[in-house]
């Protein structure tokens, strides 16, 4: 039977394009839509290309509004899969997909998580931490911010980084190895 993903996105998409060339040529899974809340988000333009529904959101509509979840459960979403996506997830999409939503965290979760922790927000404080370490985190979410079952994750050795922007482009690569596969088998349980 075929999946469906529900990909959230806010910003430039390098990760959900990752996903989408995973499953690309997959008979088993598709990507049906593209949530954004980033009018200017390059997601857009690349989504554009993958036959799928493309919604733009509002704060005040994600947050107000149960139109969204019920939608996706109507049109037959398997999971929502968050791709840099940067807002908390409201309890009508928690409710409507209890642990069928996954978020990819940039660092070693429990260290670097919680509100405001994303991003480049997170390399710089790994960097100045002088960690040894860093690496991903695969995660369903619930009602707090990067906590829920972690279902992956794997660590790199960031201790010849210069800067933050090497430890993001470090995890960033280790992210486009993972993600995908990850889902994929997340998928299968």
């Amino acid at each position: 039977m075929l999946k469906k993903l529900a990909i959230f996105a806010s910003g430039g998409g390098s990760n959900a394009q990752k996903i989408h060339q995973h499953f690309s040529d997959s008979l088993d899974v598709t990507i049906s839509h593209v949530i954004v809340n980033n009018p200017n988000a390059e997601i857009i333009k690349k989504a554009k290309n993958w036959n799928c529904k493309i919604i733009l959101i509002s704060r005040k509509d994600f947050y107000n509004e149960e139109n969204l979840s019920a939608d996706l459960k109507s049109e037959g979403v398997d999971l929502i899969v968050l791709a840099g996506f940067l807002w908390l997830i409201p309890q009508h999409l928690l409710k409507a997909f209890p642990e069928k939503i996954v978020n990819i965290h940039p660092a070693l979760l429990p260290k670097y998580g919680g509100k405001g922790m994303h991003g480049m927000n997170v390399h710089r404080a790994v960097f100045e931490a002088e960690e040894k370490e860093s690496g991903i985190t695969i995660h369903t979410i619930d009602e707090e911010y990067d906590k829920g079952e972690i279902l992956f994750q794997k660590a790199i050795n960031v201790e010849h980084c210069a800067s933050a922007e090497e430890i993001a482009s470090a995890v960033l690569s280790l992210e486009h190895q993972n993600f995908a596969s990850v889902l994929a088998k997340h998928l299968k349980k």
